[in-house]
């Protein structure tokens, strides 16, 4: 056994992999030895088009598209990380979430990883062989209702999905885990940060303070990094992980505050 983490050899698939944690992960698996093609919207200048499928996920032609990329450029896949996600809805709790917000939402973190899940997994499957990593939210049990309530309930489904699949393919080689973050200090969480710090007329620590006093504080003082997030997810797909499947892990500073 060696005595360092491997991904050498192993075909990925990293959803949305351009920015944050998402892009972390995607050098993580690279410098690991892995094949990967990444998503997203447009194609950041430093990826190259080999590595890259430019497309919207949150539309069932998007993801038939990207399975049809993985099948050509990577003829299959053995690590499928689901990190798409996010949220547009606004502010105002459960009142101002007509129809259209809730179908975003969940069109956005909950339906890439179940149609991509449903063209690919077949074929780890047949193979014997495979790891399925779904990205979720420390939001599904602890929602802000004034701001979250449609994000934190996708990201809830796609959790409970997540086990379900564990029990049906785990006994046919392919592993499903789940990592769920807290707050990451991603770039657009640092200019959160700024904008709360400006208009209070606080420093940008100050603003960061005030993100983890609204979660209820993060008792190791500091979101989580990018490259944490990263170096988790790569453990997880990795074959050190080879018993793990079903398993949700947190990695959120201790901020969820129950067992």
């Amino acid at each position: 056994m060696t005595n360092f983490l491997s991904l050498k050899g192993k075909r990925a698939l990293i959803t949305s992999g351009t920015r944050g944690a998402r892009s972390a992960t995607v050098r993580l698996f690279e410098e690991l030895g892995a094949r990967v093609l990444t998503t997203a919207r447009s194609k950041p200048p430093e990826m190259s088009e080999s590595q890259f499928v430019a497309v919207d996920l949150t539309h069932a032609e998007g993801c038939a598209s990207v399975a049809a990329a993985v099948r050509e450029r990577l003829s299959g896949v053995d690590v499928m990380v689901h990190m798409l996600g996010g949220s547009s809805a606004p502010a105002g709790g459960y009142t101002v979430l007509d129809d259209e917000e809730w179908r975003k939402e969940l069109e956005m973190n909950l339906m890439p990883a179940v149609r991509l899940d449903r063209e690919l997994v077949p074929e780890m499957e047949a193979r014997g062989s495979g790891v399925v990593i779904h990205v979720t939210s420390i939001q599904r049990e602890l929602p802000l209702a004034e701001a979250t309530t449609a994000y934190a309930a996708a990201k809830a489904a796609l959790s409970t999905y997540s086990k379900s699949l564990s029990k049906q393919v785990s006994p046919k080689g392919v592993r499903v885990v789940r990592v769920s973050p807290g707050w990451i200090e991603t770039e657009s969480s640092v200019a959160l940060a700024q904008r709360l710090a400006d208009k209070q007329g606080v420093s940008v620590e100050q603003g960061k303070q005030m993100i983890m006093d609204s979660l209820g504080g993060v008792p190791i003082g500091r979101p989580s990094k990018p490259e944490e997030v990263a170096n988790l997810i790569a453990f997880l797909a990795s074959d050190r992980a080879g018993a793990i499947t079903g398993a949700e892990y947190v990695i959120d500073g201790g901020t969820v505050p129950t067992v």
